[in-house]
Order: C-alpha cells, then structure tokens, then sequence
C-alpha cells in the first residue's frame, strides 16, 4: 500500500499540524461545517477499494490530488443521482430527523448520495410500490395523504461508474465537490429503505408548502452543518 496511506491527516494544506498527535478524525467531527467536506486518508482508501486495482488508483491520486475520478458501482456502494435542490432537502431531513447520510458529492447540478450497494436495484421498485410518481397530491384519490412530486431518480449500481469529485478541495469553480466526504475506511451507508423515507418526507413537504395561503414562497434555509459523528 502507498506509503501515503499511513498518514492520517486530511490531504489538505495545514494538515501538518496533525503530525504533532492531533487526532484528525475527531478534529474533522468538532471543527465547523466546512471540515465535512474535506477527504481523509482512510477515506481515499475506502473510494480507492471500489475499483479493481485500489494500489494504482491511490497512485493515480497521489500524484493528481486535485483531479476528479471515476468510480465503479456495484461493490463498496451505489449512488443516487438527484436534483440538487432535491438533493438537499434529502439531506435536511436526513441529518435533521433521520440517521444521517454516507458520503454526498455535487456534480453538474445534481447531488450524489453514496448508498449501501443493492440501493440502485430496490430503491426504483420501492418507489414504484409505494405509488410515488411525478403527480401531485391528486394521485393519494382524496385520501388526504398529499404528497408532492418526486422528481427522476437516476440510480447507479453494477456496471455503471461515476465522477467523483477530487481528493483534495478545489475552487468553486462548478466541478465537483463534497458535501460530506468520505472520512473512514468503513463509512456508514444508507440502504433503500432509509433513501426511500427521506424521498416521501421530501415530497410531503414540498405538497404542505403548496397549499399554503402564504402569498410569499418559504425561503429556502442555508445548507446544513451534517454532524458526521451521529452515523457512527
């Protein structure tokens, strides 16, 4: 394994600092938001083990920590593949009332939420049992169960591969980034079921805040601080 792998800081500039006993992991959990985002070495080595040969790879993005890659789905994880705004309001209910989320990247106006791999074969029939098309609350037939639309899930498992986004933080230049990046080499993933919950929750929402009276639309809040501990 690459002799990178043992240093356990973030691949950050001022990561120096944790070469002095500073327990990285624990930094990550009590600093601000903005830490969520940033890849540990046991992070690159979990994306790393998605792909045939995890050894190259690490080389790969040792030498070009600022490049995107691509990975293959199916084996250490699934992705989902939402609209951004949809995306976040995921998150909200996820970390707000549900058990967190795994890692979350952004890439070309959508949110990639990292799942339990199995998630991208169920999570379209769970959605289709529940009934949960692109209507409005006139599909519950007057049961009073309204709900608002779901948008177009685009799953990714076996035989499918996506861009993540680079080790290391980039510039918001509109590439990809992390919204809560990998930081352990066994990260907890949600599985179908949670994904599914968080999909009704989103959609519930969106239909209470169509029927209000309120003449002005309800603003839509900053983007969370994800407490990445609570997974644990």
């Amino acid at each position: 394994m690459s002799a990178w792998l043992k240093d356990t800081t973030t691949l950050q500039a001022g990561a120096a600092v944790a070469h002095h006993g500073v327990d990285i992991f624990a930094l990550l959990r009590d600093q601000s938001g903005s830490q969520a985002a940033q890849v540990t070495a046991a992070g690159a080595a979990w994306l790393a083990g998605a792909t045939p040969y995890p050894r190259s790879t690490l080389a790969q993005w040792e030498e070009r920590p600022t490049a995107p890659g691509v990975l293959p789905c199916g084996s250490a994880f699934d992705v989902v593949n939402v609209p951004a705004l949809f995306g976040r309001r995921m998150l909200e209910r996820l970390w707000a009332e549900g058990p967190g989320s795994g890692p979350v990247a952004t890439h070309r106006g959508r949110m990639l939420l990292f799942a339990a791999p199995g998630t991208a074969q169920r999570l379209p029939s769970l959605l289709a049992w529940e009934e949960w098309g692109t209507g409005g609350s006139e599909e519950s037939g007057g049961s009073g169960d309204a709900r608002g639309p779901v948008p177009p899930l685009l799953c990714h498992g076996t035989g499918d591969a996506v861009t993540v986004p680079p080790l290391t933080c980039a510039s918001s230049d509109g590439g990809p980034r992390w919204v809560v990046a990998p930081d352990t080499r066994s990260p907890w993933l949600p599985g179908p079921d949670v994904l599914l919950w968080a999909c009704v929750r989103v959609s519930r929402s969106a239909a209470s805040r169509a029927s209000s009276h309120s003449i002005f639309p309800r603003p839509d809040q900053d983007a969370n601080v994800y407490d990445v501990s609570r997974r644990r």
